[in-house]
């Protein structure tokens, strides 16, 4: 497998270093090929670890080549979304809030405990990350979020503010930036004198780089379609 990596970024950086081998070229605005139209070696798959300003080149290029992509990045517009999903049509594509496997398995225990507890607990999310990161709330929470509203139909609030009290039907999301907190989502289930919390803390970024590489191997030989991180661990 030879793979090009979209993003020169902390994480597009250790990614080529991780590769070893199987890496080919970085696209980036610092590097040798601004775009992929520029590669001119030979490669198999494409890792995007950049941001949604690259979502345009990537689908352009895929939709005309017909090679695999892994999207890192986060961030996406609906609209960003559902031209990922298009380009499904064209090409295998993988997609992840998180390529942490603690975290998808922290997200197959929320799909399974949330129905359990959601009529008796109130549910809360929290994340943290460094200060340099743009979004909020993580990609990662709004998967958390998902799995939940999935579950429950309840409204996303973000953040508390004023005086008012809480509602039932309900999920709220928190978000703290700070220092070089690398990630850390926590999920908290909060009944009449208990509370139950499933927590995940990253202390590297190696362990997104380690994911988007499995992810990559097992995406290679796919057919054209739409997949994610539980299709890699579960199916």
């Amino acid at each position: 497998m030879k793979v090009v990596v979209v993003g020169y970024g902390a994480m597009g950086k250790l990614l080529k270093d991780m590769l070893k081998d199987m890496f080919v070229a970085s696209v980036a605005p610092e590097c040798k090929y601004k775009s992929l139209a520029e590669v001119k070696e030979d490669y198999d798959l494409v890792i995007d670890f950049s941001n949604p300003a690259n979502l345009n080149m990537i689908y352009d290029n895929i939709k005309a080549s017909h090679k695999p992509v892994v999207f890192a990045t986060t961030g996406f517009n609906e609209e960003e979304n559902e031209k990922i999903k298009d380009l499904a049509n064209y090409a295998p594509v993988l997609i992840s809030a998180n390529f942490s496997l603690g975290v998808i398995l922290l997200n197959r225990l929320v799909k399974e405990i949330t129905p359990i507890l959601k009529d008796d607990f109130d549910i809360e999310v929290v994340e943290a990350h460094h200060n340099k990161k743009l979004d909020a709330p993580s990609g990662t929470a709004k998967m958390l979020l998902n799995s939940i509203v999935a579950e429950t139909g309840y409204k996303v609030v973000a953040g508390r503010d004023g005086y008012s009290k809480r509602a039932k039907e309900e999920v709220g999301v928190h978000s703290l930036r700070g220092g070089t907190i690398v990630g850390e989502h926590e999920v908290m289930y909060c009944g009449e004198d208990e509370i139950l919390a499933v927590k995940h803390s990253a202390h590297s970024k190696k362990i997104f780089a380690s994911g988007a590489i499995k992810a990559s191997k097992w995406l290679i030989d796919k057919p054209n379609g739409l997949y994610d991180m539980e299709d890699v661990l579960f199916n």
